[in-house]
């Protein structure tokens, strides 16, 4: 005989469990539900956890699409101060960083509903967002075009327009008076 091996019957088995059921006893069917637990509640606890997953879906959407409307702000920032940092001569990079000031923002408020397109659900309200980022860009708009203005590339007066008129005074403010050159 082999050292560590008993001897076994081949037809018997040392660690078996039958499962089947042949007693006459109630089935685990009959057996009541311990307290506080019914399977009424594992479908309402379904239900509840897919109602509080479509609710946080939902605040999710709803925290990002003000999140992307706030976006431009931080733009209208940074253009502000490429802007400043340009100056006030035309020169290449300043119009360059003026119809870039102006471009971005045509662009957004040409693809408003594209932007917000990811947000969109029923228990979400986008008109707030949508309108902070029209805003937004509607100010960075008004930037570009105030930056045009003080380089002189906007036609403000009837002699930009007309050759045979003669140009606009420009008025200065020289600490004590008027000073029209």
């Amino acid at each position: 005989m082999d050292k560590g091996k008993g001897v076994m019957p081949s037809n018997t088995r040392r660690w078996a469990v039958d499962f089947s059921d042949n007693s006459t006893s109630p089935s685990s069917r009959d057996v009541p539900d311990p307290p506080g637990f019914s399977r009424a509640s594992i479908d309402q606890d379904d239900s509840t956890l897919s109602r509080q997953k479509r609710d946080a879906e939902s605040n999710w959407k709803a925290q990002k699409a003000w999140e992307v409307a706030q976006a431009p702000f931080k733009n209208l920032l940074m253009m502000g101060f490429m802007m400043w940092m340009a100056g006030s001569t035309v020169h290449l990079f300043s119009i360059g960083i003026t119809f870039s000031a102006l471009w971005q923002p045509i662009s957004a408020l040409q693809s408003v509903g594209k932007i917000f397109e990811p947000y969109k659900d029923s228990r979400v309200e986008l008109l707030g967002p949508k309108l902070l980022f029209i805003a937004l860009n509607l100010g960075g708009l008004a930037l570009g075009v105030w930056k045009l203005n003080a380089l002189g590339l906007l036609p403000t007066h009837t002699s930009d327009w007309v050759s045979s008129l003669p140009p606009a005074q420009e008025v200065e403010y020289s600490g004590g008076g008027l000073n029209l050159s």
